[in-house]
């Protein structure tokens, strides 16, 4: 089992940023990879970034590309997911997801372990 619990979220006006981490705990060695998703009120919830764990390999949704960068602490247990430029579109409560199965996960499906969320609202 893995744990995960998020944190950082907050109310920011449009153009700030915001920096959500992600402590893992229990069995991270198991981990292939750590995904970001989001899901804004009456909308499915939606990929927003990933890293695969060891090779610190990192890929984002379109919507995201050159606004928030992801990263991870291997030594902390612990991914960040830093959101810059923010937008009103970005509000919602944000994700943080383990998988144990690929190294290139996008989809809900693949990640087997969820935090509880944090809520990011963006006000413009």
């Amino acid at each position: 089992q893995v744990q995960l619990v998020e944190s950082g979220g907050g109310l920011v006006q449009a153009g700030a940023s915001l920096r959500l981490s992600c402590a893992a705990s229990g069995a991270t060695y198991n981990v292939y990879a750590m995904g970001w998703f989001r899901q804004a009120p009456g909308k499915e919830r939606e990929f927003v970034s990933g890293i695969s764990w060891n090779g610190g390999i990192t890929y984002y949704a379109d919507s995201v590309k050159g606004r928030f960068t992801i990263s991870r602490d291997y030594a902390l247990n612990t991914a960040y997911l830093q959101l810059n430029s923010l937008e009103p579109e970005d509000t919602a409560v944000y994700f943080c997801a383990a998988t144990t199965t690929t190294t290139w996960a996008r989809q809900v499906y693949e990640y087997d372990y969820w935090g509880q969320g944090t809520q990011v609202t963006v006000s413009s």
